[in-house]
């Protein structure tokens, strides 16, 4: 059948947007960010940064949610794997997770950069950080148990 490798090839894509995302801004950009730049710039430029990967993680993560059920539900709640309602399960929190940074604290960086209150705006980036290394964990858990996850089944 062709709509489950279809729906599968969404469900990693997405996946790679997202991880890969968060991956490349928590290890290589962040800490060269703040080798690099002074304040005002470098909250400048996450607000940027932010800016245009949210939109892209707002897609993925509608992406992961509906290709994610849509494969369960083929296969029926009861006859998935445990791995399968595992992935689920991170894959929900970590949408909440994203959800709160998306509204909450980015707001805050938002108000805080056109405020030019740097002080605020670090805070922000701060918990922004934090939130996005949870998150990051998560994901490296969720691929974790969608690759390794049928060893244990």
């Amino acid at each position: 059948m062709l709509a489950q490798p279809f729906l599968l090839f969404l469900h990693v894509a997405a996946v790679v947007v997202w991880v890969g995302g968060m991956f490349f801004a928590y290890v290589c950009l962040r800490p060269a960010a703040v080798e690099s730049l002074d304040p005002p710039l470098r909250l400048t430029l996450w607000m940027g940064v932010f800016r245009r990967f949210f939109a892209w993680v707002w897609g993925a993560v509608g992406v992961i949610l509906l290709s994610g059920l849509a494969m369960l539900l083929a296969v029926g709640f009861a006859a998935a794997p445990l791995h399968w309602h595992l992935m689920l399960a991170t894959g929900l929190l970590m949408s909440g997770v994203f959800a709160y940074v998306a509204t909450v604290p980015f707001a805050a960086l938002r108000a805080a950069v056109a405020a030019a209150d740097w002080k605020a705006g670090g805070a922000a980036l701060g918990r922004i950080r934090q939130l996005v290394g949870f998150n990051l964990a998560l994901g490296l858990l969720t691929v974790a148990l969608a690759t390794l996850g049928r060893l244990f089944a």
